[in-house]
C-alpha cells in the first residue's frame, strides 16, 4: 500500500506540472474521439431505409427523431435533412468518408420525389417547395402546421450544389439529375425570398435572419453553378436576387443593442430578437475564404461576435444549471429566452453552435494571421481578455496568443456542457433540462448529432468549401424587391374566415408579390390564430394595392365577392389591414 501511495503522490505531482489548459484540452479531445462515432451512428440510425431507428422510412428519408410520442418527430423536415446531408456531403467531398456516395444519392432521389408532392403549401410550381415537413413515406403531411417555411429549399440547394461541384458540371448525373432539382429550389428562393414565412423554430411568421442568410448563400452559389452549366438567364436572376437578399440581411442588425434581431415583420409578436437563430445563420453561411466580413455575418466578424455575446448572455440567468458560473464562462444555450416549448430549456444543437462559431473564428484568425477588434466587438473580447482594446493584433504578438487561447477555452466550455448533460451512452436528445440537465423532448435528434459533429470538425479546422462570399458589395439602395427595405412596406393582412377541414384561405392581387391575380400562385395565409388567417407581405411603397382573398378546397377555387379590396401603402414603415370574408 505504501508503494501505491507513493506512486499516487508522484502521479499527482506530475499532473500538477501540466498546465490546466492542456489538461482540459486533453480531456475534451478524449471526449470528442469517443462521441464522434456515437453521434455518426446515431445520425445514420435515423436515415431510411436501413437505419436501425428509421421507423420504416423510405430510402434516403431522414427522420427528425425516432420519438413517436411526447413529441412525435417521426417526420421528414426539409431543413433538418438538408443540414444533416450537408455534413455528410462535406465529409464525402473532402475525402474524410468515401463510403457515403450511395447514401447521398439516395437522399437526392428522395428529395426529387418529395419536391413533386402536392401539399398544403401548394404544388411544385405554386409554392409547395416551402412545405416544411413530410411523412416518412414521402407523402404530404396535411395537418395544421407553421407553413410555409422558406429556408428548406435554400438549404437543400446548397447541399446539392456542394455535391455537384465535387462531381463537376460536365458529369451526366449533375446535369441530368441534380441540376433540375436545384433549379426548382433556386427558382423558388428567387421568387419567394422577400415574402414572409415561419422561422426555423416554426413559431413566428415574419422575416427570419437565418432564412434570409441561407437564401442569400443559396442564390449566390446558385448563380455561379448556373453560369458553369450555361444557364446565363438564371444566373442573372439569381445574382440580382442575391444582391437584394444581402441588402435586406443588413436590416436585421440592431446598431444600439449590437445584435441581430432574428425575427422582423412578425405581425406584432413581442420578443427581444435575441435568438440562437442568428448564431446558426453565421455557422451555416461560414465561408473560410472570406475573412471576417460583417455583411455576410462571418463568424469572426465584429457583428457576429457582438451578437454571440448578446445571445449567450441572454441565457446566463434564466437556467438554473447556469447559475454560479462566471460572467465569462460558457453556459447552456437554448433557442431564445422567451421560449416556452417544453417549458423552455437549453438545446444541444444551440449549445454546440455557440462553440462552432468560435472555432470558425479561430480558424479564420489563424489563417489570416491577425485579429482585429472594433468598438462593436470590444465587449466580446474584453470578457475573455481584459486588456483587449480596439486595434489589430498580429499573430506574432503575445496578446494574439492570449486572445486565441481564451477564445479556444471559452468555445471548449460549450462542448463540455454538452458532454456533462448528454444522455446515456452519448445519446443526444433535442433538449436538456434547465433545472438539472437531464435530456428532454425528442430522443436521438438527428440534427443534434449532426450539430455535434460539425462543431467537432470546426474545432479540428475541418472546414467546408468556400461558397463565394468574398468581395461582395452591399447595394447602396435596396431594390423594390428587397423585403421591406428601401421602397417596400411590410403589410400584414388579417381576414376572419371560417372553413371546413382541408380548406385554406389565400391572398392574391395586383402586384407581383401577391401573384398578379393568378390564383394558382396565390399566397397561403396562416391559420395559427383561426378563425383569423394571417400573412405579412412586402409590397411597393406609395402604391395602390388591390386584392382579394380566395378559398381552395378539394381542387376548387372560390373568390370573394366584388368589388376588389384596395388601399395605398405608405412611404415607409409597416401597414396592416383587417378584413372579414365576404
Amino acid at each position: 500500500m505504501r508503494v501505491l501511495a507513493t506512486a499516487f503522490t508522484f502521479a499527482t505531482a506530475a499532473l500538477a506540472l501540466v498546465p490546466a489548459f492542456d489538461r482540459r484540452q486533453s480531456s475534451l479531445d478524449s471526449y470528442i474521439t469517443t462521441e464522434t462515432p456515437i453521434a455518426k451512428a446515431g445520425l445514420f440510425a435515423n436515415i431510411g431505409a436501413d437505419g436501425s431507428k428509421d421507423q420504416g422510412a423510405k430510402s434516403g428519408v431522414v427522420i427528425a427523431s425516432p420519438s413517436k410520442t411526447d413529441p412525435d418527430y417521426v417526420y421528414a423536415w426539409t431543413r433538418d435533412s438538408s443540414l444533416v446531408f450537408k455534413l455528410l456531403v462535406d465529409q464525402y467531398t473532402q475525402g474524410r468518408d468515401t463510403t457515403l456516395n450511395t447514401q447521398i444519392q439516395n437522399w437526392i432521389a428522395s428529395q426529387g420525389r418529395i419536391q413533386q408532392v402536392s401539399n398544403p403549401s401548394g404544388s411544385v410550381t405554386t409554392g409547395g417547395l416551402g412545405e416544411p415537413k413530410f411523412n416518412i413515406d414521402e407523402s404530404a403531411f396535411t395537418g395544421a402546421w407553421g407553413r410555409p417555411q422558406r429556408d428548406g429549399p435554400a438549404l437543400r440547394a446548397t447541399t446539392m450544389i456542394t455535391y455537384a461541384n465535387f462531381l463537376g458540371t460536365t458529369n451526366s448525373y449533375v446535369t441530368g439529375t441534380v441540376w433540375p432539382l436545384v433549379k426548382l429550389d433556386l427558382d423558388y428562393v428567387a421568387q419567394y425570398w422577400n415574402q414572409t414565412g415561419f422561422d426555423l423554430w416554426e413559431e413566428v411568421q415574419g422575416s427570419s435572419f437565418f432564412t434570409t442568410a441561407v437564401q442569400h448563400r443559396a442564390l449566390r452559389e446558385g448563380a455561379k453553378f448556373a453560369t458553369a452549366l450555361g444557364d446565363s438567364t438564371r444566373a442573372s436572376t439569381y445574382t440580382t436576387q442575391a444582391a437584394n437578399a444581402l441588402c435586406f440581411l443588413q436590416s436585421y442588425w440592431n446598431p444600439t443593442q449590437l445584435y441581430a434581431s432574428s425575427n422582423v415583420n412578425n405581425g406584432g409578436v413581442v420578443r427581444s430578437g435575441l435568438d440562437a437563430n442568428s448564431i446558426l445563420a453565421s455557422i451555416h453561411t461560414f465561408d473560410p475564404a472570406t475573412g471576417c466580413d460583417a455583411a455576410t455575418f462571418q463568424p469572426c466578424s465584429d457583428k457576429a461576435l457582438a451578437n454571440h455575446k448578446a445571445v449567450v448572455d441572454s441565457f446566463r440567468s434564466i437556467y438554473s444549471i447556469n447559475s454560479g458560473k462566471a460572467a465569462n464562462a460558457a453556459v447552456a444555450i437554448g433557442r431564445y429566452k422567451e421560449d416556452v416549448y417544453y417549458n423552455g430549456n437549453p438545446w444541444y444543437l444551440c449549445t454546440t453552435a455557440a462553440a462552432e462559431q468560435l472555432y470558425d473564428a479561430l480558424y479564420t484568425w489563424n489563417k489570416q494571421g491577425s485579429i482585429t477588434i472594433t468598438s462593436t466587438s470590444l465587449a466580446f473580447f474584453k470578457q475573455l481578455y481584459s486588456s483587449a482594446a480596439v486595434g489589430t493584433y498580429a499573430s506574432s504578438t503575445t496578446a494574439y496568443t492570449s486572445i486565441v487561447n481564451a477564445v479556444k477555452t471559452y468555445a471548449d466550455g460549450f462542448i463540455s456542457i454538452v458532454q456533462q448533460y448528454q444522455g446515456s451512452g452519448g445519446a443526444l436528445a433535442e433538449q436538456f433540462s434547465k433545472s438539472n440537465g437531464s435530456p428532454l423532448s425528442a430522443v436521438d435528434l438527428t440534427w443534434s448529432y449532426a450539430a455535434a459533429i460539425t462543431a467537432f470538425d470546426a474545432r479540428a479546422s475541418k472546414v467546408p468549401a468556400s461558397w463565394g462570399a468574398s468581395g461582395l458589395t452591399v447595394p447602396s439602395t435596396c431594390s423594390a424587391g428587397s423585403g421591406g427595405s428601401g421602397g417596400t412596406v411590410a403589410v400584414s393582412f388579417t381576414v376572419t374566415a371560417t372553413t371546413v377541414f382541408g380548406e385554406n384561405i389565400y391572398l392574391t392581387g395586383n402586384q407581383a408579390a401577391i401573384s398578379n391575380w393568378n390564383p394558382n400562385n396565390a399566397l397561403l395565409l396562416s391559420a395559427n390564430s383561426y378563425p383569423q388567417w394571417k400573412i405579412t407581405v412586402n409590397l411597393p411603397a406609395n402604391t395602390q394595392i388591390q386584392y382579394k382573398y380566395i378559398r381552395k378546397y378539394n381542387g376548387a377555387t372560390t373568390w370573394e365577392s366584388d368589388p376588389n379590396r384596395s388601399f395605398t401603402t405608405p412611404a415607409s414603415g409597416t401597414y396592416s389591414v383587417t378584413d372579414t370574408w365576404r
